[in-house]
């Protein structure tokens, strides 16, 4: 039986976070580890606090590393530290609720990774009010047969809508084989508005590129080779990987904020945890100015009465 590594401790801000089994492998693409995943988000500290900041998130958990099992974890486990901060969301469907991570320092990032968290998934919304999202999520989703060419069309597409209306959005790659772009709006609205819209959006996008977008609802009536706008991870409780967030596959992927003048150059694979950091400590925060672009979504939700469609319900 193999020995496990001794435990170190991590002075992280105010406090001290024990990471057990720091050399486990987690990433057996390159052989990073359990500390070097730490270390990872450490290097990114500013980034994924600014990411996951006062959100409820859940938490992507591989105990054994990414070859293994994953967990979904909603509610913080019992013995936590009591620094640590958490935000009760309800879930009207089971009439049941959870009490989820709420980052508020770097600290509670490396605790969610002594936890074995490799992804983080927080709300587009905050904890001030849980039922009205702060953030539209753009997520740009390939099909099986579709390229990272067409994604790229697709974005400055996006881009284009996002001008005319006078948003700022902000890109970033997913992980896997898409994009996101995130928008930051007034808290004013329900999920459902969000959705609508969303859809509203994504409807205008696939309109002006008909060949390479769907907007369709159920998976199996897609083309192959489309690319779908899903606008139904605006909906309550869905959620996607944040920016700086690793993903969890044997690459050690992360979600890399981007300028849009990268778009046509990026390639998914060259943001992992062995290239993110430097590229943090040259270029900072790319989503640092988030919160200071502001977007009213009555434009798009004029858009969504115009077009009169009903939303379908969420998954």
């Amino acid at each position: 039986m193999a020995q496990k590594s001794a435990a170190v401790e991590l002075e992280v801000g105010p406090h001290t976070v024990r990471i057990s089994n720091p050399d486990r492998v987690y990433f057996p693409a390159r052989g990073e580890t359990k500390l070097d995943l730490v270390n990872y988000y450490l290097s990114v500290g500013d980034g994924i606090v600014n990411a996951l900041r006062e959100r409820p998130c859940m938490l992507h958990r591989f105990p054994s590393g990414v070859a293994g099992e994953k967990v979904h974890q909603k509610r913080v486990p019992n013995g936590a530290p009591p620094w640590l901060e958490t935000v009760r969301v309800t879930f009207p469907r089971y009439n049941r609720h959870a009490d989820e991570l709420c980052v508020t320092e770097l600290a509670h990032v490396a605790w969610a990774v002594q936890m074995s968290t490799v992804e983080f998934h927080p709300w587009n919304s905050r904890r001030a009010d849980t039922e009205k999202p702060d953030e539209w999520r753009i997520d740009l989703d390939p099909m099986p047969d579709c390229g990272f060419d067409r994604v790229r069309r697709v974005a400055h597409i996006a881009h284009e809508v996002l001008d005319e209306l006078g948003a700022v959005g902000w890109p970033k790659t997913s992980g896997g084989r898409g994009l996101h772009v995130y928008v930051r709006i007034e808290p004013r609205w329900s999920f459902t508005d969000v959705r609508r819209a969303a859809l509203a959006f994504a409807r205008e996008v696939e309109r002006r590129a008909p060949d390479d977008v769907t907007t369709t609802w159920w998976r199996k009536d897609r083309d192959p080779r489309a690319l779908f706008v899903d606008y139904n991870q605006n909906a309550r409780d869905h959620t996607i990987a944040s920016a700086y967030s690793v993903r969890g596959n044997p690459e050690g992927t992360v979600s890399t904020p981007i300028r849009w003048d990268e778009v046509d150059d990026a390639e998914p694979g060259d943001f992992t945890i062995a290239t993110v950091p430097a590229r943090f400590a040259e270029l900072g925060d790319l989503h640092a100015g988030i919160d200071d672009a502001v977007f009213s979504l009555e434009p798009l939700l004029e858009w969504a009465d115009r077009d009169g469609e009903e939303l379908p319900e969420p998954d």
